[in-house]
Protein backbone atom coordinates (compact mmCIF):
# COMPACT_ATOMS: atom_id res chain seq x y z
CA UNK A 1 0.00 0.00 0.00
CA UNK A 2 1.15 3.84 -1.23
CA UNK A 3 1.61 5.70 1.56
CA UNK A 4 0.06 9.03 1.42
CA UNK A 5 2.21 12.18 -0.02
CA UNK A 6 4.60 13.84 2.60
CA UNK A 7 4.82 17.20 2.18
CA UNK A 8 8.71 17.62 2.37
CA UNK A 9 8.80 20.98 0.46
CA UNK A 10 8.97 23.15 3.56
CA UNK A 11 10.25 25.79 5.65
CA UNK A 12 12.80 23.53 6.86
CA UNK A 13 13.99 22.52 3.07
CA UNK A 14 14.34 25.98 2.14
CA UNK A 15 16.74 26.93 4.95
CA UNK A 16 18.76 24.58 4.64
CA UNK A 17 18.06 21.89 1.62
CA UNK A 18 20.92 20.34 1.49
CA UNK A 19 20.49 18.97 5.14
CA UNK A 20 16.73 18.26 4.07
CA UNK A 21 17.61 16.59 0.48
CA UNK A 22 20.76 14.40 2.55
CA UNK A 23 17.96 12.95 4.93
CA UNK A 24 15.71 12.11 2.53
CA UNK A 25 18.19 9.96 0.25
CA UNK A 26 19.61 8.14 3.32
CA UNK A 27 16.45 7.14 4.35
CA UNK A 28 14.86 6.28 1.16
CA UNK A 29 15.88 6.42 -2.92
CA UNK A 30 12.18 6.99 -4.02
CA UNK A 31 10.20 8.91 -1.88
CA UNK A 32 6.09 9.87 -2.28
CA UNK A 33 5.76 13.60 -1.68
CA UNK A 34 3.62 16.84 -2.07
CA UNK A 35 4.93 19.62 -4.25
CA UNK A 36 4.44 22.93 -3.56
CA UNK A 37 1.91 23.30 -5.96
CA UNK A 38 0.22 20.81 -3.86
CA UNK A 39 0.12 18.18 -6.39
CA UNK A 40 1.38 14.27 -5.56
CA UNK A 41 4.67 13.16 -7.17
CA UNK A 42 7.36 11.06 -6.60
CA UNK A 43 10.95 12.14 -5.27
CA UNK A 44 13.86 10.39 -6.71
CA UNK A 45 16.94 11.22 -4.43
CA UNK A 46 20.12 8.51 -5.76
CA UNK A 47 22.80 9.34 -8.43
CA UNK A 48 22.47 6.14 -10.09
CA UNK A 49 18.10 6.50 -10.18
CA UNK A 50 18.11 10.02 -11.22
CA UNK A 51 20.85 9.28 -14.22
CA UNK A 52 18.65 6.41 -15.44
CA UNK A 53 15.92 7.87 -15.11
CA UNK A 54 16.71 10.99 -17.36
CA UNK A 55 17.24 8.10 -20.27
CA UNK A 56 14.72 5.94 -19.29
CA UNK A 57 12.34 5.69 -22.19
CA UNK A 58 8.84 4.80 -20.25
CA UNK A 59 9.66 8.25 -18.04
CA UNK A 60 7.78 11.29 -20.54
CA UNK A 61 8.50 15.23 -19.98
CA UNK A 62 4.56 15.44 -21.63
CA UNK A 63 2.31 16.90 -19.14
CA UNK A 64 -0.11 15.54 -20.83
CA UNK A 65 0.01 12.08 -19.66
CA UNK A 66 -0.60 12.95 -16.05
CA UNK A 67 -3.00 11.00 -14.13
CA UNK A 68 -3.80 14.68 -12.30
CA UNK A 69 -6.40 16.85 -13.50
CA UNK A 70 -3.73 18.98 -15.63
CA UNK A 71 -0.95 20.59 -13.76
CA UNK A 72 -1.24 21.67 -10.81
CA UNK A 73 -0.41 25.46 -10.04
CA UNK A 74 0.31 28.27 -12.73
CA UNK A 75 0.36 25.56 -16.16
CA UNK A 76 1.81 28.12 -19.00
CA UNK A 77 0.45 28.84 -21.91
CA UNK A 78 0.50 27.44 -25.15
CA UNK A 79 2.13 29.90 -26.52
CA UNK A 80 5.26 28.83 -23.69
CA UNK A 81 4.52 26.02 -23.21
CA UNK A 82 5.50 24.25 -26.48
CA UNK A 83 9.56 23.77 -25.70
CA UNK A 84 11.42 21.48 -25.98
CA UNK A 85 11.35 20.57 -21.82
CA UNK A 86 8.49 19.16 -22.19
CA UNK A 87 8.66 17.25 -25.81
CA UNK A 88 9.17 13.83 -26.15
CA UNK A 89 10.68 12.32 -29.39
CA UNK A 90 10.09 13.14 -32.32
CA UNK A 91 9.15 16.24 -31.22
CA UNK A 92 12.05 17.06 -29.00
CA UNK A 93 14.44 15.68 -31.47
CA UNK A 94 13.19 18.33 -34.25
CA UNK A 95 13.04 21.23 -32.17
CA UNK A 96 16.38 20.72 -30.30
CA UNK A 97 17.63 20.38 -33.63
CA UNK A 98 16.79 24.27 -34.39
CA UNK A 99 17.73 25.53 -30.79
CA UNK A 100 21.38 23.83 -31.15
CA UNK A 101 22.12 26.96 -33.57
CA UNK A 102 22.37 29.13 -30.41
CA UNK A 103 24.93 26.79 -28.72
CA UNK A 104 27.18 25.68 -31.41
CA UNK A 105 31.17 25.45 -30.68
CA UNK A 106 31.94 28.10 -32.66
CA UNK A 107 29.02 30.37 -31.47
CA UNK A 108 29.74 29.94 -28.13
CA UNK A 109 33.61 30.97 -28.77
CA UNK A 110 32.49 34.00 -31.18
CA UNK A 111 30.30 35.24 -27.68
CA UNK A 112 33.61 35.42 -25.75
CA UNK A 113 34.37 38.99 -26.65
CA UNK A 114 31.11 40.12 -25.83
CA UNK A 115 30.87 38.34 -22.92
CA UNK A 116 34.10 39.64 -21.74
CA UNK A 117 32.95 43.41 -22.68
CA UNK A 118 30.02 43.08 -20.86
CA UNK A 119 31.63 41.95 -17.57
CA UNK A 120 34.26 44.53 -17.75
CA UNK A 121 31.87 47.28 -18.22
CA UNK A 122 29.77 45.80 -14.97
CA UNK A 123 32.81 45.97 -12.92
CA UNK A 124 33.49 49.23 -14.42
CA UNK A 125 30.28 50.57 -12.70
CA UNK A 126 32.02 49.06 -8.89
CA UNK A 127 35.27 50.93 -9.23
CA UNK A 128 35.83 53.52 -7.03
CA UNK A 129 33.38 51.76 -4.75
CA UNK A 130 34.51 50.57 -1.15
CA UNK A 131 31.62 48.47 -0.98
CA UNK A 132 29.12 46.37 -3.54
CA UNK A 133 26.23 44.03 -3.88
CA UNK A 134 27.18 41.19 -6.72
CA UNK A 135 24.12 39.77 -7.17
CA UNK A 136 22.45 43.02 -8.50
CA UNK A 137 25.56 44.59 -10.19
CA UNK A 138 27.38 41.68 -11.64
CA UNK A 139 25.48 37.93 -11.71
CA UNK A 140 21.80 39.27 -12.57
CA UNK A 141 22.69 41.59 -15.14
CA UNK A 142 25.57 39.86 -16.98
CA UNK A 143 23.21 36.82 -18.49
CA UNK A 144 20.41 38.65 -19.52
CA UNK A 145 22.33 41.35 -21.44
CA UNK A 146 24.32 38.52 -23.17
CA UNK A 147 21.33 36.60 -24.06
CA UNK A 148 19.79 39.84 -24.94
CA UNK A 149 22.61 40.42 -27.87
CA UNK A 150 22.75 36.75 -28.22
CA UNK A 151 18.90 37.15 -29.66
CA UNK A 152 19.13 41.10 -30.63
CA UNK A 153 16.64 42.39 -28.06
CA UNK A 154 16.97 45.82 -26.41
CA UNK A 155 18.55 46.56 -23.34
CA UNK A 156 15.75 48.50 -21.78
CA UNK A 157 13.75 45.45 -21.49
CA UNK A 158 16.15 44.08 -18.51
CA UNK A 159 14.39 45.25 -15.39
CA UNK A 160 10.96 43.85 -16.72
CA UNK A 161 12.05 40.27 -17.97
CA UNK A 162 14.00 40.14 -14.34
CA UNK A 163 11.05 40.66 -12.57
CA UNK A 164 9.03 38.42 -14.50
CA UNK A 165 11.43 35.42 -14.00
CA UNK A 166 11.36 36.20 -10.14
CA UNK A 167 7.55 36.08 -9.81
CA UNK A 168 7.84 32.69 -12.29
CA UNK A 169 10.35 31.24 -9.57
CA UNK A 170 8.48 32.22 -6.49
CA UNK A 171 8.08 29.34 -4.04
CA UNK A 172 4.54 30.40 -2.92
CA UNK A 173 2.04 28.66 -5.19
CA UNK A 174 -0.46 30.92 -3.42
CA UNK A 175 -0.63 33.55 -5.88
CA UNK A 176 -1.26 32.40 -9.04
CA UNK A 177 -3.01 35.80 -10.42
CA UNK A 178 0.51 37.04 -10.12
CA UNK A 179 2.02 34.44 -12.34
CA UNK A 180 -0.48 34.08 -14.91
CA UNK A 181 0.20 38.02 -15.32
CA UNK A 182 3.86 38.09 -15.52
CA UNK A 183 3.40 35.01 -18.18
CA UNK A 184 1.08 36.99 -20.23
CA UNK A 185 3.42 40.22 -20.04
CA UNK A 186 5.95 37.78 -20.98
CA UNK A 187 4.10 35.95 -23.80
CA UNK A 188 3.41 39.91 -24.88
CA UNK A 189 6.54 40.89 -25.14
CA UNK A 190 8.24 37.64 -26.88
CA UNK A 191 5.50 38.46 -29.68
CA UNK A 192 6.12 41.44 -30.08
CA UNK A 193 9.98 40.80 -30.34
CA UNK A 194 9.36 38.31 -33.02
CA UNK A 195 7.44 40.43 -35.29
CA UNK A 196 9.65 43.13 -35.09
CA UNK A 197 12.44 40.79 -36.34
CA UNK A 198 10.57 39.61 -39.08
CA UNK A 199 10.06 43.29 -40.53
CA UNK A 200 13.64 44.38 -39.45
CA UNK A 201 15.84 41.62 -39.68
CA UNK A 202 19.45 41.71 -37.84
CA UNK A 203 22.47 39.88 -37.58
CA UNK A 204 21.50 38.02 -34.40
CA UNK A 205 19.98 34.27 -33.24
CA UNK A 206 16.42 35.24 -33.54
CA UNK A 207 16.95 36.46 -37.01
CA UNK A 208 18.31 33.41 -37.63
CA UNK A 209 15.52 30.81 -36.02
CA UNK A 210 13.02 33.17 -38.16
CA UNK A 211 14.88 32.03 -41.05
CA UNK A 212 15.92 28.41 -40.25
CA UNK A 213 14.62 25.74 -42.14
CA UNK A 214 16.04 21.79 -41.96
CA UNK A 215 14.78 19.61 -44.32
CA UNK A 216 11.95 21.49 -45.71
CA UNK A 217 11.16 22.05 -41.88
CA UNK A 218 10.86 25.23 -40.07
CA UNK A 219 9.55 26.79 -36.32
CA UNK A 220 5.65 27.99 -36.13
CA UNK A 221 5.06 31.11 -34.48
CA UNK A 222 4.25 29.47 -31.15
CA UNK A 223 7.20 27.21 -31.30
CA UNK A 224 9.55 30.26 -31.64
CA UNK A 225 8.17 32.03 -29.15
CA UNK A 226 7.88 29.01 -26.55
CA UNK A 227 11.38 28.56 -27.25
CA UNK A 228 12.79 32.51 -26.61
CA UNK A 229 10.73 31.83 -23.44
CA UNK A 230 12.93 28.91 -22.80
CA UNK A 231 15.74 30.13 -23.78
CA UNK A 232 15.70 33.20 -21.85
CA UNK A 233 13.76 31.46 -18.53
CA UNK A 234 16.85 29.21 -18.45
CA UNK A 235 19.44 30.92 -19.35
CA UNK A 236 19.22 34.26 -17.28
CA UNK A 237 18.09 32.85 -13.70
CA UNK A 238 20.38 29.64 -13.84
CA UNK A 239 22.81 31.90 -14.99
CA UNK A 240 22.80 34.36 -12.41
CA UNK A 241 22.49 31.64 -9.30
CA UNK A 242 25.32 30.18 -10.57
CA UNK A 243 27.40 32.66 -10.66
CA UNK A 244 26.45 33.99 -7.53
CA UNK A 245 26.96 30.75 -6.10
CA UNK A 246 30.41 30.46 -7.05
CA UNK A 247 31.36 34.44 -5.56
CA UNK A 248 29.95 32.72 -2.36
CA UNK A 249 32.13 29.46 -2.34
CA UNK A 250 35.09 31.23 -2.83
CA UNK A 251 34.09 34.24 -0.49
CA UNK A 252 33.50 32.07 2.23
CA UNK A 253 35.98 29.15 1.71
CA UNK A 254 39.46 30.16 2.09
CA UNK A 255 41.32 27.49 1.01
CA UNK A 256 39.12 27.58 -2.28
CA UNK A 257 40.44 31.20 -2.89
CA UNK A 258 43.67 30.46 -2.31
CA UNK A 259 43.72 27.97 -4.84
CA UNK A 260 42.18 30.06 -7.47
CA UNK A 261 44.34 32.44 -7.19
CA UNK A 262 47.56 30.88 -6.78
CA UNK A 263 46.44 29.17 -10.27
CA UNK A 264 46.20 25.33 -8.39
CA UNK A 265 43.02 25.12 -9.20
CA UNK A 266 41.19 26.88 -12.32
CA UNK A 267 38.27 28.85 -12.71
CA UNK A 268 36.05 26.68 -14.91
CA UNK A 269 37.06 23.75 -12.35
CA UNK A 270 35.73 25.37 -9.49
CA UNK A 271 32.87 26.02 -11.55
CA UNK A 272 32.20 22.27 -11.91
CA UNK A 273 32.73 21.96 -8.24
CA UNK A 274 29.96 24.56 -7.52
CA UNK A 275 27.46 22.55 -9.78
CA UNK A 276 27.77 19.56 -8.08
CA UNK A 277 28.05 20.60 -4.70
CA UNK A 278 25.05 23.46 -4.65
CA UNK A 279 23.24 23.01 -8.27
CA UNK A 280 21.32 26.05 -8.87
CA UNK A 281 18.48 24.31 -10.35
CA UNK A 282 17.63 21.79 -7.75
CA UNK A 283 15.23 19.61 -9.38
CA UNK A 284 14.67 18.38 -13.10
CA UNK A 285 12.13 19.12 -15.01
CA UNK A 286 9.22 16.53 -13.97
CA UNK A 287 8.47 13.62 -15.39
CA UNK A 288 5.10 11.32 -15.76
CA UNK A 289 5.43 7.65 -15.88
CA UNK A 290 3.51 6.63 -19.54
CA UNK A 291 2.79 3.03 -17.60
CA UNK A 292 3.42 1.48 -14.34
CA UNK A 293 7.59 1.69 -13.59
CA UNK A 294 9.69 0.51 -10.78
CA UNK A 295 12.25 2.58 -9.41
CA UNK A 296 14.64 1.78 -7.01
CA UNK A 297 12.40 -0.99 -5.69
CA UNK A 298 9.04 1.39 -5.62
CA UNK A 299 6.34 1.23 -8.06
CA UNK A 300 4.68 4.34 -9.52
CA UNK A 301 2.09 4.14 -11.19
CA UNK A 302 1.07 5.04 -14.52
CA UNK A 303 0.47 8.71 -15.18
CA UNK A 304 2.15 9.62 -12.13
CA UNK A 305 4.48 13.24 -11.60
CA UNK A 306 8.07 12.34 -10.99
CA UNK A 307 10.85 14.61 -10.08
CA UNK A 308 14.45 13.63 -9.70
CA UNK A 309 16.47 15.69 -7.50
CA UNK A 310 19.41 16.80 -8.43
CA UNK A 311 20.78 18.30 -5.68
CA UNK A 312 20.30 14.79 -3.64
CA UNK A 313 21.95 12.70 -6.71
CA UNK A 314 25.26 15.56 -6.85
CA UNK A 315 25.65 13.99 -3.05
CA UNK A 316 25.41 10.92 -2.98
CA UNK A 317 28.12 9.21 -1.17
CA UNK A 318 28.14 6.07 -3.22
CA UNK A 319 29.19 8.62 -5.87
CA UNK A 320 31.43 11.32 -4.32
CA UNK A 321 34.25 11.22 -1.79
CA UNK A 322 33.48 13.76 1.35
CA UNK A 323 30.09 14.37 -0.95
CA UNK A 324 29.04 17.55 1.66
CA UNK A 325 32.22 18.93 1.23
CA UNK A 326 33.62 21.48 -1.56
CA UNK A 327 37.22 21.15 -1.78
CA UNK A 328 39.98 21.43 -4.24
CA UNK A 329 40.23 17.80 -4.01
CA UNK A 330 37.65 15.57 -6.82
CA UNK A 331 36.18 18.09 -8.25
CA UNK A 332 36.01 16.26 -11.40
CA UNK A 333 33.46 13.85 -10.58
CA UNK A 334 30.76 14.17 -12.59
CA UNK A 335 27.64 15.86 -11.65
CA UNK A 336 23.72 15.49 -12.91
CA UNK A 337 23.10 19.68 -12.56
CA UNK A 338 23.09 20.02 -16.24
CA UNK A 339 20.81 16.47 -16.60
CA UNK A 340 21.89 13.49 -19.13
CA UNK A 341 20.72 12.06 -22.10
CA UNK A 342 18.94 13.66 -25.16
CA UNK A 343 17.25 16.45 -22.37
CA UNK A 344 21.39 17.19 -21.57
CA UNK A 345 20.95 21.74 -20.93
CA UNK A 346 22.02 22.66 -24.63
CA UNK A 347 23.21 26.41 -22.75
CA UNK A 348 25.49 24.55 -20.11
CA UNK A 349 28.77 25.72 -22.12
CA UNK A 350 27.23 28.93 -22.68
CA UNK A 351 26.47 29.20 -18.73
CA UNK A 352 30.26 28.08 -17.64
CA UNK A 353 31.40 30.52 -19.86
CA UNK A 354 29.96 33.24 -18.20
CA UNK A 355 30.52 32.14 -14.97
CA UNK A 356 34.11 31.51 -15.40
CA UNK A 357 35.11 35.15 -16.96
CA UNK A 358 32.73 37.27 -14.79
CA UNK A 359 34.49 35.15 -11.75
CA UNK A 360 38.12 35.17 -13.18
CA UNK A 361 37.14 39.16 -13.74
CA UNK A 362 36.01 39.72 -10.72
CA UNK A 363 39.36 38.41 -8.64
CA UNK A 364 41.73 39.97 -10.98
CA UNK A 365 39.83 43.62 -10.74
CA UNK A 366 39.16 43.29 -6.97
CA UNK A 367 42.05 40.85 -5.82
CA UNK A 368 41.27 42.02 -2.04
CA UNK A 369 37.22 41.43 -2.02
CA UNK A 370 36.12 40.14 0.91
CA UNK A 371 32.16 39.26 2.55
CA UNK A 372 30.55 42.63 4.12
CA UNK A 373 28.73 40.34 6.24
CA UNK A 374 28.85 37.06 8.34
CA UNK A 375 28.56 34.23 6.31
CA UNK A 376 25.35 33.32 8.39
CA UNK A 377 23.81 36.51 7.26
CA UNK A 378 23.94 35.47 3.63
CA UNK A 379 20.06 35.19 2.57
CA UNK A 380 19.15 32.65 0.19
CA UNK A 381 16.10 33.29 -2.05
CA UNK A 382 12.91 31.53 -1.01
CA UNK A 383 12.75 29.09 -3.82
CA UNK A 384 12.23 25.55 -3.79
CA UNK A 385 13.42 25.56 -8.03
CA UNK A 386 16.22 27.34 -8.10
CA UNK A 387 18.98 27.68 -5.26
CA UNK A 388 20.33 31.28 -5.47
CA UNK A 389 21.45 33.92 -3.05
CA UNK A 390 19.16 37.23 -2.36
CA UNK A 391 22.32 39.06 -2.29
CA UNK A 392 26.08 39.26 -1.88
CA UNK A 393 27.36 42.04 -0.28
CA UNK A 394 30.97 42.75 -0.41
CA UNK A 395 34.23 44.59 0.06
CA UNK A 396 36.20 45.57 -2.69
Amino acid sequence: MTSPPAPVFDQLLLRDPHRRYNALRDEAPVHHIRTPDGAPAWLVTRYDDVRAAFTDPRLSVDKRLSSTDGEHGSSLPPELDAHLLNRDPPDHTRLRRFAAAAFTPRRVADLRPAVERIVSTLLDGLAGNDQAELIGSLASPLPLQVMQELLGLPTQTSVDFRTWTNTLLSADANQPAQSRSAMVNMRRFLIEQVAHKRAQPGDDLLTGLLAARADGDRLTDDELVAMLFLLMFAGYDNTAALIGNVAHALLTNAELADAVRTGSLAVDELVDGVLRWNPSFPLAVRRFAREPVTIAGQLIPAGDRIWLCLASANRDPAQFTEPDTLGTAGMRRPHLSFGHGIHYCLGAPLARLQTTVAVTSLLNRFPGIRLAVSAQDIRWRESFRLRGLVALPVFL
